[in-house]
């Protein structure tokens, strides 16, 4: 692949994975202004925002799930188009329903066309690695994450209570971005076309389970699930439990920062190390080190710079787990079942994302979150542990070996 298509490929699946980190972000801060009674005019109560952020973590799990097959059977490209256009869409029209009902629809709506852009995107990256570093093209994509979690921020501090301009905003850039696509961005995997002498294999949910592979499915599954209920518990919940413990709220707020600013070192540097040092080992050690780590945030610690090392240290190891999983699903599949399989994967996990705060929410409700929910934590990533060991040592274990495994598929398609 040329290196100016591979550029084109890497920023607009990066914009598309910023997508998601703006609109979680933008709900979250959307929620204190409604259910305040004197600047929302629609009544809405916590619990209705409860409802309605649930109901969009569900549409995301459903498309990522829907859109893997449809991906492998009809190439990567226009599926991925499609769904920015539907949760631009929807996005645009979230600030006009004037209820909580067609709120709750019109998220869940915007939620199935955002799932679908994340496990194509990060398809596509792998798909475009050079010389198949398909682990650092995850981690680099998901960097965009926590880049539209920043300019949500930014964007919702601006705003104050001209909620609606937030999803103007990220409706308007989605769109914005579709033109891009449709000229710049080009295919990764060629549709699936059947002839007479060779007709198109269709694959689906079915197949993660022949051919032996049933174990990577099963600890790909647990995996992604323990992974996004850490990322989605830790970032709804920490400045709560931190204050629980006793820090001020301001510097729990300064922890959460921190948290992030590990999650984007270590994005940028355990893919890279997947790569060369084989991806199950990475992960295993990304797993093992959340649950240590974690396990630490369940001390006191009275010295503010020691405390803020253990937090930059747990979001370096916490947040690439996760994405390391992903990347695992490049290594373990044949191409023509990759975007089933990433789809899957990323739906079982967001699963985990709602679980998550859920979990996390009880436990500050029974005033168990210090030290209980760091336990908890803890004991979650050792279980993620547990099911990636599970998991065969893919038979091409560094990026040198992917690429030489991909050339020879290619060889024997063409």
């Amino acid at each position: 692949m040329r290196t100016t298509s591979r550029a084109w490929i890497v920023a607009l699946c990066w914009l598309t994975v910023m997508f998601e980190g703006f609109d979680i972000v933008a709900l979250g801060a959307t929620i204190p202004i409604l259910t305040d009674p004197a600047t929302s005019h629609l009544g809405v109560t916590v619990a209705d925002m409860t409802f309605v952020s649930t109901i969009s973590l569900v549409g995301v799990a459903v498309g990522a799930v829907l859109i893997g097959p449809v991906a492998d059977r009809f190439g990567r490209r226009v599926p991925l188009m499609i769904c920015i256009g539907v949760f631009s869409v929807f996005t645009l029209l979230f600030p006009l329903m004037p209820n909580v009902a067609l709120m709750g629809l019109v998220r869940f709506l915007a939620g199935l066309g955002l799932g679908g852009c994340m496990p194509v995107a990060v398809t596509m990256m792998q798909e475009s690695a050079p010389g198949g570093r398909r682990a650092n093209a995850s981690t680099i994509t998901m960097t965009g994450y926590h880049a539209g979690a920043v300019l949500a921020s930014l964007a919702a501090l601006w705003a104050h209570e001209h909620w609606p301009w937030l999803f103007y905003l990220g409706g308007v850039l989605g769109l914005i971005s579709l033109p891009l696509m449709w000229f710049k961005l080009p295919e990764t995997r060629a549709a699936v076309v059947a002839t007479p002498a060779a007709p198109a294999r269709k694959y689906g949910i079915r197949d993660l389970f022949t051919d032996g592979r049933a174990r990577i499915t099963i600890g790909l599954w647990v995996g992604a699930f323990m992974g996004l209920l850490l990322v989605y518990g830790l970032n709804t919940w920490m400045p709560k439990i931190m204050a629980t413990a006793g820090y001020s709220v301001s510097s729990s707020l300064v922890m959460l920062f921190v948290l992030n600013v590990g999650a984007i070192i270590g994005l940028l540097v355990g893919g890279r190390i997947g790569d060369a040092k084989g991806i199950k080992g990475t992960t295993l050690v990304w797993f093992a080190a959340s649950a240590l780590f974690l396990a630490l945030l369940s001390i006191k610690f009275s010295e503010v710079f020691l405390l803020n090392t253990v937090i930059l240290l747990t979001g370096v190891f916490v947040f690439c787990a996760q994405v390391l999983v992903y990347a695992f699903v490049g290594y373990l599949y044949p191409r023509s079942l990759v975007a089933t399989a990433m789809g899957f994967t990323s739906g079982v996990g967001r699963l985990g994302a709602i679980v998550g705060p859920w979990i996390t929410g009880s436990l500050v409700a029974a005033n168990l979150a210090y030290p209980g929910g760091f336990y908890f934590f803890a004991i979650v990533a050792v279980i993620g542990f547990v099911f990636v060991a599970f998991i065969p040592k893919p038979a091409a274990t560094t990026a040198a070996a992917l690429h030489a495994r991909d050339e020879a598929a290619e060889n024997v398609e063409s």
